[in-house]
């Protein structure tokens, strides 16, 4: 365990918090946690648990970049070869570590590793079960990898880390980086964490989405990710609803262009189907082509805000959904 640690960032995640420490317990040599503000126990928590705690300053955002830099920096001048880093909000599964350190020491090319991130509780609520299908991605070589990797703190430190100045959408702009000095990010197929993402209400939901349009305008930019996120927010949220507006001005027969959102749920639903073999009128046909289309708004939203305070100079702050 001597060449591995694991960096830990949080801010009020109670009891979730308190699994994540658990589950780091025996598998990793050091462990820092990198607080954002907790006002719940967490830096007790974590100090009671034998971790470094490091407490983010409040002359500055606090962003999930900024916290994973300062984690990695209080590992010293004795960094180990691999750091996991961890949001606070998810257990790792005892299974995934081995795994990652196998990929990394047997591929000297690959910088990161990450696995399937699970959500704990997808019976809850739909926004659950929306997370813990977002999270189902193909296995192989990837683009970027989440919050929760396992990577070569020589590839980290040779990128500098996470931009702290990006309130989302940190991780695919340092894997650019990366995969721009040749480096290679990895995806397999084990079980990396549970997550619990604790969305219950609509609003939450919502904000999520409207920071995942910021985190995709703000990528479009920097290194060309996230365009076509981008491309279909702004037809979809913005540019149907001003044709059905503009047409309406010159006749009422324009509203019927608003079909057009209903008939793309039932195209995703259909293909959705057909791609799982699951009925055509089962619930989970339905949930993620309904709200991958309703989302396009809250992310139209956040493209906006983000070229808004952009032409502003206006620094972000960070969106919180939870």
């Amino acid at each position: 365990m001597h060449d591995l640690a694991a960096v830990v960032i949080g801010r009020n995640e109670g009891e979730r918090f308190l699994r994540c420490l658990a589950s780091l317990r025996g598998q990793v040599g050091r462990v820092v946690y990198v607080d954002s503000g907790s006002s719940d126990g967490s830096v007790a928590a974590a100090r009671a648990a034998g971790a470094l705690v490091v407490e983010l300053a409040r002359d500055a955002p606090f962003t999930a970049a900024r916290a994973r830099n300062a984690g990695f920096a209080a590992l010293g001048a004795e960094v180990p070869e691999f750091v996991q880093f961890l949001d606070g909000d998810c257990e790792m599964r005892a299974e995934w570590l081995g795994a990652a350190l196998g990929v990394l020491r047997d591929h000297p090319e690959v910088a990161v590793v990450c696995g399937r991130r699970r959500e704990r509780f997808p019976e809850v609520s739909v926004y659950n079960r929306l997370c813990d299908r977002e999270w189902d991605t193909p296995v192989g070589e990837a683009l970027a990898c989440g919050g929760d990797a396992l990577i070569r703190a020589q590839a980290f430190a040779a990128v500098g880390g996470y931009d702290p100045g990006l309130i989302a959408g940190e991780e695919p702009e340092m894997c650019a980086r990366l995969r721009g000095q040749g480096w290679r990010i990895w995806r397999i197929g084990v079980e990396m964490v549970l997550h619990d993402a604790a969305m219950l209400r609509f609003g939450q939901w919502w904000k999520r989405a409207r920071r995942g349009g910021f985190a995709a305008a703000q990528g479009a930019m920097m290194h060309g990710g996230g365009r076509d996120q981008v491309r279909r927010a702004v037809a979809w949220g913005a540019g149907l609803p001003l044709v059905i507006l503009a047409g309406m001005s010159v006749t009422p027969w324009a509203a019927v262009l608003a079909l057009a959102w209903p008939l793309q749920v039932a195209r995703l639903a259909l293909r959705l189907a057909r791609e799982t073999g699951a009925s055509r009128f089962a619930r989970e046909t339905w949930e993620w082509p309904v709200f991958m289309t309703l989302g396009k708004f809250p992310e139209v939203l956040g493209v906006a805000e983000f070229w808004l305070g952009r032409a502003l100079g206006r620094r972000p702050g960070i969106i919180e959904y939870k």
